[in-house]
């Protein structure tokens, strides 16, 4: 994945032929379907033959729906296998290991959708790839959660609320600059504009405020309990949305990656936030040492979780 993912980087810098980025991102899609499949204890075979057939029939044929179906597919692998990529983190360096971790299998499958080189409207992508990873994420984690008979009165409430709050962040957001006063749309603008000028670029509120800090708070319960699989679940909104983002982006490639940074270190930070407060709650931080030792053990990244 890391040495196509880099050839393909490589492919769009120098503005290579479209066919060749083509190849290379039909080519991710079908390594981020193996490993989907492998994480998640599935046959290999079909997924890769399915990926293979349909990237080289969208390439072959340069039908512009087959092409964005491809896209749309290697953004939800990607997106999926962000998630399920990481581990049970018992501290807090390794909350932002597997935090990265996730990110970064993100943005290859981001880079690899953008390589199919398809006019797409980037909203409607970008909401396709989050409603579909997370139908996708929830139905995939159901066993390793315990179903939803495992999570209790506390975790029901908790997964409400998170996804109570993916809905009003993505609904706000939408609405905010469609439906918005002149003079709110304007300082909401020219706030985008200033942090791009200045900072270089602009994190996504899903990301700081649902998926970031969902994926780390789900990383550090699953130390503890199999049921943190419901909490990473919503770890989603960070990994979709910078998979279906970096498809038809105006920005240059190092805006773009400022942004995801700067989205994923305050999502860490509130991330952390939300973890002191739960284990305060829980009396869970007398001992952190034994915690970190006695950490709940999942199969290795290369293996099936089940």
């Amino acid at each position: 994945m890391l040495a196509v993912t880099a050839g393909l980087v490589t492919l769009q810098t120098l503005e290579a032929p479209t066919l060749a980025q083509q190849s290379l991102a039909a080519a991710l899609g079908v390594l981020l379907a193996v490993g989907l499949a492998v994480r998640t204890g599935g046959q290999v075979t079909l997924p890769a033959v399915l990926a293979l057939v349909v990237g080289v029939a969208a390439v072959a044929t340069q039908w512009a729906p087959l092409l964005a179906g491809a896209a749309l597919g290697t953004a939800v692998l990607a997106a999926c296998l962000g998630v399920f990529a990481t581990r049970p983190a018992a501290t807090a360096l390794a909350v932002v290991r597997e935090v990265v971790v996730a990110v970064l299998v993100a943005a290859a499958g981001g880079i690899a959708a953008s390589g199919f080189s398809v006019g797409i409207d980037r909203e409607r992508f970008t909401h396709s790839v989050l409603v579909l990873a997370l139908a996708a994420t929830v139905a995939l984690a159901y066993r390793l959660g315990g179903g939803l008979h495992g999570l209790g009165r506390r975790g029901l409430l908790l997964v409400a609320g998170a996804l109570v709050l993916l809905v009003v962040v993505l609904v706000y957001t939408a609405a905010l600059t469609r439906y918005g006063s002149p003079d709110l749309v304007a300082h909401v603008r020219w706030a985008h504009d200033w942090t791009r000028e200045h900072l270089g670029g602009v994190p996504h509120p899903v990301e700081v405020l649902v998926g970031v800090p969902a994926l780390a708070w789900g990383v550090s319960v699953r130390a503890r309990r199999r049921q943190g699989w419901w909490v990473c679940v919503f770890g989603t909104a960070a990994t979709a949305h910078l998979a279906g983002d970096l498809v038809g982006r105006t920005d240059t490639v190092l805006s773009s990656a400022l942004g995801a940074v700067y989205g994923l270190v305050l999502g860490l930070l509130l991330g952390a936030v939300v973890i002191r407060l739960e284990r305060a709650v829980t009396g869970r931080d007398q001992h952190p040492g034994v915690h970190a030792r006695d950490a709940r053990v999942e199969p290795s990244r290369q293996r099936a979780l089940h």
